[in-house]
């Protein structure tokens, strides 16, 4: 498996404009990544201009703090749906984990793996670093419960680097029923090689070009069960 198929290529700040997304779909092309993950406003765009092109498209919900409404979620990965996405990123209900709130947080997850079942894989965005170890526990547990495919480290607007020992750790508690994104921590292809062989199974990178290196050892890492074929290309 090269890198370049293991890789979601990132634009989520708030302030990208048309003719950046573009850039990065075409991008995302030319160096076959495996997907790219805009925001749910350019879902469409990216659809359409990807329709022939084996590049996924991937999309986030509840973003950045995952406050929103179950029923809002829902809705969201329904247009999301409606609009081309192939894999939703959606951020777990922090704050009602935190809280004890274990049934609610199951249920948000659950909205969402609900609505895009057979339709598009759902990733778990649990904001890591501001968990203690049994808060993560139970996140991966409740997640795994809803049905979720994917645990993912973080947003990575916390700008808190993903370490390998902390991927090393997710991997023990979900597989193998579960794939690990990383998101935050990844510069270069010696970071991304160690990622991987600490458990990885998709990497989240916004500048990946420099890394589109050869390696053997990486083609044996990563992929698998964990990519599948998007269901409008």
């Amino acid at each position: 498996m090269e890198l370049n198929r293991i890789i979601d290529y990132t634009l989520l700040k708030a302030e990208a404009t048309r003719k950046e997304v573009l850039e990065v779909i075409e991008e995302a092309k030319k160096q076959r990544f495996y997907a790219i993950c805009i925001s749910p406003s350019w879902v469409f765009l990216a659809a359409k201009e990807l329709k022939r092109d084996p590049t996924v498209v991937c999309t986030v919900i509840g973003f950045p703090f995952g406050t929103n409404t179950s029923e809002a979620k829902a809705f969201e990965t329904k247009n999301a749906i409606e609009n081309g996405a192939d894999e939703i990123d959606m951020v777990m209900n922090i704050g009602a984990l935190k809280s004890g709130m274990e049934e609610k947080v199951q249920a948000d997850m659950q909205a969402v793996v609900d609505v895009a079942k057979d339709q598009a894989l759902v990733k778990v965005i649990i904001e890591m670093t501001l968990l203690t170890k049994e808060e993560l526990l139970k996140a991966c547990e409740l997640a795994r419960a809803a049905g979720a495919d994917f645990i993912k480290t973080s947003t990575g607007l916390l700008k808190v680097n993903t370490t390998v020992a902390e991927v090393k750790l997710l991997k023990e508690i979900v597989a193998p029923e579960m794939g690990v994104k990383v998101s935050c921590g990844i510069y270069d292809e010696d970071e991304a090689l160690a990622m991987l062989e600490a458990g990885a199974s998709r990497l989240e990178i916004s500048a990946s070009v420099s890394m589109m290196t050869k390696n053997d050892k990486m083609k044996k890492l990563g992929g698998g069960r964990w990519q599948r074929q998007k269901k409008n290309g």
